[in-house]
């Protein structure tokens, strides 16, 4: 009997270890949508930066350029292609918030879709804040 409870203390241990390593929604868009440009660390420095004509943004300093608050709004804007810098041609940034929509509405449906697709854009901004130094 002492052993059972000694084993069943250490799985809960471990699912507890397991569950702190989880990423987050937002941190999983990331890694799938925007590390190949701007890096794991959102630095600019993904695998794919040096094919841009121009560099990625360093996502880390963000709100450092923008008197040390994050602009959240124009980040969220900038996914879902609201926001295009005037004067600076075509954007290399793929419209994810377009591409997004195009999926989630195909699973969730024409109502439903742009709901999860606002979540999702939401999501990824909440991480590229925690990104911030």
């Amino acid at each position: 009997m002492k052993r059972l409870i000694t084993v069943a203390v250490l799985i809960s241990g471990s699912s507890i270890s397991l569950h702190a390593q989880e990423m987050s929604y937002g941190e999983t868009e990331f890694l799938n949508s925007c590390a190949p440009c701007h890096g794991s660390g959102g630095r600019g420095d993904g695998p794919l930066a040096a094919e841009l004509r121009s560099a990625p943004t360093d996502l880390t300093r963000l709100a450092e350029k923008n008197g040390e608050e994050f602009p959240y709004r124009r980040v969220m804007a900038t996914i879902d292609g609201r926001y295009v810098v005037p004067g600076h041609g075509e954007r290399d940034m793929p419209v994810w918030g377009q591409q997004f929509l195009l999926s989630d509405k195909r699973l969730y449906g024409p109502d439903d879709g742009p709901v999860v697709t606002q979540e999702r854009i939401h999501e990824l901004a909440t991480f590229i804040e925690s990104l911030q130094r």
